[in-house]
């Protein structure tokens, strides 16, 4: 892969750019599409000017033809592999406006793929989300277990990964579908309010203001390091297989366990303001990680407190 092409949609966001990080690092050729209606072009800024890196402004939401044209991926080489994250990443906001969660999350993944098989890429790996599999009643869950989205943002993502196992059987389509469970880490923006709970725990104990925690707190999750997301998701473009894969961490850790933590990382004390239940969110998740383990070999998990301490550092560092 190092010596050909590599696209990353929405590369200038949170987990895109800690991706695109990781393969520039490695030596790759990367282009990077992204509309940066959520990313910061700053979160590539370290790699602008670097010859084997390209970043292309456009919309998932249009033809990649018109977009990644020959001209504007500047003579490098072909793209033969696509990693696709560009996304609306919010159970809340899909509620708020359903069309454009199916335009960017249905119709940007059709794209990507009619652009694959048009241009001889040969694998595309598509991050979804744990939010295909619903509230299940089975925990851990397996990938092997029935969905059942609550939410438009899950339904999109799960029609998605049904759209990337239909062109895989028509045009033979390598593909890796990467489901990620609750991602943090640096760059993770705390003033969007759709951003994770982390981030802005984070920003709150940082300013000594009080935190917001929807229900009591007791909701669980598992929470995976953005750095070992992006080095599973270049081990699975590279691994040669088609298939399914939970990315976490296997650990269940509660909203209230987050905001002890981080209340002793920052050494300030959280004040907790409840609010009411979210619509479309789950009370309990947490994956089964023996794929993860057993087929992509993936084994050195970041710990939370470590985590924890490393994206609170660099909170610090922003302000």
């Amino acid at each position: 892969m190092k010596d050909q092409g590599v696209l990353v949609t929405g590369g200038a966001g949170f987990i895109g750019s800690n991706l695109v990080d990781v393969l520039m690092e490695n030596g790759y050729t990367v282009y990077v599409v992204d509309d940066l209606s959520t990313g910061k072009i700053e979160n590539l800024r370290r790699w602008t000017g670097e010859d084997n890196f390209n970043f292309i402004k456009g919309d998932i939401r249009t033809p990649l033809d018109n977009t990644l044209t020959p001209s504007r991926l500047g003579g490098g080489p072909p793209i033969r592999t696509i990693f696709h994250l560009a996304a609306k990443v919010d159970v809340t906001s899909s509620f708020l406006d359903p069309r454009l969660d199916l335009e960017v999350n249905y119709i940007g993944t059709m794209n990507v793929l009619d652009y694959a098989v048009r241009n001889g890429v040969g694998k595309v790996l598509f991050t979804s989300s744990a939010a295909v599999y619903g509230d299940s009643e089975v925990l851990p869950v397996r990938e092997s277990q029935p969905t059942d989205p609550l939410s438009p943002y899950g339904l999109h993502k799960l029609s998605s990964e049904n759209l990337i196992r239909i062109y895989h059987g028509q045009y033979g389509l390598d593909h890796t579908v990467c489901r990620l469970f609750n991602v943090y880490g640096p760059r993770q923006d705390p003033s969007n309010q759709y951003s994770g709970v982390i981030s802005r725990f984070m920003e709150k104990a940082r300013r000594s203001e009080p935190v917001l925690i929807y229900g009591d707190g007791e909701q669980t999750r598992d929470f995976v390091f953005v750095n070992d997301v992006a080095r599973i998701l270049v081990m699975a473009a590279n691994s040669g297989l088609n298939g399914t894969f939970n990315v976490a961490c296997g650990i269940e850790t509660s909203v209230n366990d987050i905001s002890s933590v981080i209340e002793t990382i920052s050494g300030n004390e959280l004040r907790r303001v409840h609010l009411p239940e979210r619509k479309g969110e789950i009370r309990r998740s947490v994956a089964d990680i023996s794929m993860l383990r057993e087929d992509l070999h993936f084994t050195e998990f970041t710990g939370i407190r470590e985590g924890l301490r490393e994206t609170y550092r660099w909170f610090e560092r922003q302000h």
